[in-house]
This record gives structure tokens, sequence and C-alpha cells, in this order.
């Protein structure tokens, strides 16, 4: 029995991970056909897109009301991201770094981890608590998107705060509404006139056939040209359908995959008699981790350990704030002695330790890797002595 539960465990896992990898790749190539920027896609699909597997389990979870599966889904994730993962980066490459990823976005990484803490306290996370989440990340998103994007100086943690506190998210927001409204008028208007033109040179077209004694007067070339224009727009029109069906499909699996994945998960715990906590923060905090680090290992075996570390950050923010949040919406979650006192300050400790690595030097050393490596592993197995 534990061997099929084991083999259905594994399954769910692969089309969780598989079908979010398939998502967002699909998702990315559809709002590409539809003239999406390649910015708002990387700050949307490519951020968030790590972060699937952690979404779809902690909202099945929730569902199902395992809030220790949640919680250590969620703080395992983040803390198996720095111990495991960044880790495992730093000692396949020095990692350079940036003073912006620290003082942004390695800042607000830490805010959010430590506002996490504290929400903690008393032993829930209400849907207040989840709606303060989701906005803080709809805000961060926003803030990204118009200060970083539009503003050649640096921007920091302190100007993050401010533009939280001042409610300048509002009056963007509209800016960008406004903006994608004109964009729709003129793309209309542009559709409309397009049509006019069309019309008229078939009108043409019809008066210069019907002129010449019932014998056709349409060129060969011209022809060709209507047959390339219907065959490029049927070809489109079936590599949408194509995608779309891609799209379903991978939604289909990663829904599949969680429900499996989660029901194992709590099964072993139990079997085991563990607390679901300790489940959530190993087997599913692990096993949902698996995107990051395929990225991880790829990016630093490429020479390129700062995107990887980025990758770590912005998964971790969005694990908190986004994950977190919308779990906390669908259902209360409770929270244990053992996440208040041990997980989420080990979280804390790990996540300053990762920008004091960042800090020394500008770049994050194999030594350094190391520890934060060993640390994972000795927290492991005294959490597991507690559990």
């Amino acid at each position: 029995m534990p061997v099929t539960n084991i083999l259905i465990f594994l399954g769910g896992l692969v089309l969780l991970v598989k079908g979010a990898d398939l998502f967002v790749s699909t998702s990315s190539l559809i709002a590409r056909r539809f003239g999406v920027s390649e910015f708002i896609i990387g700050l949307t699909l490519v951020s968030v897109g790590t972060s699937v597997p952690e979404l779809a389990s902690s909202l099945t979870a929730s569902l199902q009301q395992a809030s220790g599966i949640v919680m250590g889904n969620i703080i395992g994730s983040n803390i198996a991201n720095i111990g495991l993962i960044a880790s495992t980066a730093a000692l396949l490459t020095n990692i350079r770094t940036e003073e912006v990823m620290l003082k942004r976005d390695g800042y607000i990484m830490l805010f959010s981890s430590f506002l996490l803490f504290l929400l903690m306290l008393d032993f829930k996370i209400s849907r207040l608590d989840a709606f303060i989440f989701i906005l803080l990340y709809l805000v961060y998103l926003l803030f990204l998107l118009d200060k970083v994007k539009k503003h050649e100086e640096e921007i920091y943690f302190k100007d993050f705060m401010v533009y939280f506190f001042k409610f300048e998210y509002l009056f963007d927001l509209e800016s960008i509404i406004k903006l994608h409204i004109q964009k729709y008028r003129n793309g209309k208007k542009g559709y409309e006139k397009r049509n006019e033109k069309k019309t008229e040179s078939e009108s043409g077209t019809d008066r210069r056939t019907g002129a010449g004694s019932g014998t056709e007067s349409i060129t060969e070339s011209e022809y060709e040209n209507i047959d390339v224009d219907v065959t490029a727009e049927n070809l489109y029109e079936a590599s949408l359908l194509i995608e779309f069906f891609k799209l379903v499909a991978s939604g289909a699996a990663i829904i599949i995959g969680a429900k499996y994945f989660v029901e194992q998960a709590i099964f072993f715990a139990l079997l085991l008699e563990v607390p679901e906590t300790l489940i959530g923060i190993s087997l599913v905090a692990v096993g949902t981790s698996v995107p990051e680090l395929m990225v991880t290992v790829s990016a630093a075996r490429s020479d390129y350990g700062g995107i990887a570390l980025g990758n770590v950050i912005g998964s971790n923010i969005a694990n908190i704030l986004l994950v977190l949040g919308c779990a906390g919406l669908v259902h209360p979650i409770t929270t244990t002695n053992l996440g208040i006192y041990y997980i989420a300050p080990f979280m804390l400790i790990m996540s300053s330790l990762l920008l004091l690595f960042i800090r020394t030097g500008w770049r994050v050393k194999r030594f350094e890797g190391l520890i934060l490596l060993f640390l994972y592993l000795g927290f492991m197995i005294l959490i597991f002595r507690l559990g």
C-alpha cells in the first residue's frame, strides 16, 4: 500500500511540475501573440512561474483545510530556496551580486518574511492578513512596472514603502488602465480603416473583372497574394488553437497533480504519525521547489548566477505575498508552536544570512554556499527530532 502511495505521490509531483512548466511557457507564447510586452510577461508569468507548484499545492491543501501542509510548504520552500537552491548555485559558481539586488528586492523579501512572522503570532493567518499579502504583491508588481521601468535612478526598499503608504499605486493603476483603453480604441480605429481600404480595393477589383467581356482580369500575382493571406491566417488560427489547448491541458495537469500530491502528503503525515507541518516543510516544500532548483542549476552552469539568485529572491517574495495570500483567502490558516517558535524564525535567519552574504564583496562565495547548505541540513534534522 505505501509503495502505491509513493508512486501516486511522485506521479502527482511530475504532473504538477511539468504542467506548471508547460503552463508558463504556453501563457508567455499566447501573451506575445496578443502583443503583450516582454517586460510585462517577465514581470508576471516568468516571476510567478516557478511558484506555480507552491500555489497549486497550497490552494489544494487550503481547500482541504490542511493548514500544516500550507504553512510548511510556503515557509519550507523559502528555506529550501536559500539553504538548498541558492547554496547549490554558489557551490557551482561564485555568484556576482549587485547593490539593487540587496537594497530593493532583498529587503522586500526580508520585510515580507518578518511581516509573515508577526501575523503568525496570533496562531492564525486570517482572510484580512491574506488580503494584505495580496495587496502588497500587486503593489510590488506596479512598483516594478512604474518606478523601476520608467526611472533611470536607483530605486530601493525605502522607495517601495513610500510608494505603498502614499497610495501612489492607485494613480499608476489608473494611468495604466487609461493607456490600455486608448490603445484598444486606436487599434479598433486602425482595424476599421484597414477594412475600409480592403473593401475599396475589392470593389475596384470587381469593376476590373466585369470590364473584360466575361473574362477574368485578375493577375496571377493577385491570386498568389490572396492565397498566401488566407493560408497564413488559417495557420495562425490553427496554431493559436493548439496553444490554447496546451494551456487547458497544462492547467488540468496542475490541478490533478496538486490534488494527488497533497492527498498523499496528508496520507504520509497520518501514516508516519508526524505533524502535517513536517511533511509540508520536507516532502512538499522540496518537491515544489524542483522548478527553482532546475532554473538555478541551469543558470549557474551558464555563469548566470545573478539570475539564479534573483529567481530565489523573487520566488520567496511570491511565495509569501501571493501564494500564502491566495491560500489564506480560500480558508483561514492556523499556525502551530513549531511554526512560530522554530520554522519561521529560522526562515528569518536564513534570509538575513543570504542578504549578508550578498553584501560581502558583492558576491556569494562557495564557502558561504556551503554554510547555507549545512545550516539547512542541520535544521531539517533538528526539526524532525523536535516533531
